[in-house]
Order: C-alpha cells, then structure tokens, then sequence
C-alpha cells in the first residue's frame, strides 16, 4: 500500500532518487531546458518534499515549491524504476493538490517536457485536469518545454 508524506532529504534512498531523477532530466532535455532542482535546492524552505512508500521501499518522490501566497509549482515528481505503473504518482500529485488546497493557493503551475521520456508525466497531468499555460516565473518558452496549470 502506497503512504505519501514528508521526505526526509537525509535518507540515502531519497537522495539517491532525487540525484537520479536530475541525471535522467538532464539526459533527456536540450541544454538549457532542464529546470530539475537538485538536493540543495529542495532544501529550500518554500520547498515541501513528500516520499511514497510500501513499508520502507521508496517508490517516489515529488516536491511543491511555494511561488507566493497563492500558487504553487510541482518539482522533481519521480517513480522508482521499480515501481512503475503501480499508481505511485498519482498518490503523490494526489498529495501535493491536497497541501496546495490547505495552504489556500489558487492554482498549481508546473513546467516539464516532451518526448517519450517524458509522455508518461503529460498523461498524468492531463488526467488530473491540468491545462497548457504560458511560461511562468523566470522559464523561457521553447520548443521542449510544456507548462501547465491547474486551477484550484
């Protein structure tokens, strides 16, 4: 059964995945448009990391950037190789649109990519109802990268 709640950014297996996941968006993106923060930049404040889990097995993580007092922006959402299609992020954004909700934030903004690496969290975010928006904060639009809001 799949819990969500505070990651704590000391777990190794956390760390690993969050190290992980910025390669992998790395990887797969243009230079220049890969936005993944990386271990100090979830340490910020205005950052909550949340882990899913079975048990003590790590199957994901995600984070919610507070923007202002009325938007949030979803980073670094990624499911363990192992445990893929098991629903994993859905619990997550599930949790993440749940604390935006309790902290009274009018909408939830996101910025990701396209291709097939990243098909997977398009669908995803377009299941939950999520719309194309204009680039946000300090992003640049480009051919690769997609925003998207969701209004709350």
């Amino acid at each position: 059964m799949v819990q969500v709640s505070a990651a704590n950014l000391a777990d190794d297996d956390v760390r690993s995945l969050i190290t992980l996941h910025q390669r992998r968006m790395y990887d797969a993106s243009p230079p220049g448009t890969s936005f993944a923060l990386d271990l100090s930049g979830l340490e910020d404040a205005a950052v909550i990391v949340l882990e899913a889990r079975d048990a003590d097995a790590l199957l994901g993580v995600g984070a919610l950037l507070e923007l202002s007092a009325t938007e949030g922006e979803i980073k670094s959402m990624r499911t363990a190789d192992t445990a893929l299609r098991r629903g994993v992020g859905q619990a997550l954004l599930d949790r993440i649109i749940g604390i935006a909700r309790e902290r009274g934030y009018r909408r939830v903004l996101l910025e990701t990519g396209t291709g097939e690496t990243f098909g997977p969290a398009n669908r995803l975010y377009l299941r939950n109802g999520f719309t194309r928006c204009a680039p946000f904060g300090e992003y640049a639009e480009t051919d690769f990268n997609i925003f998207y809001e969701l209004a709350l």
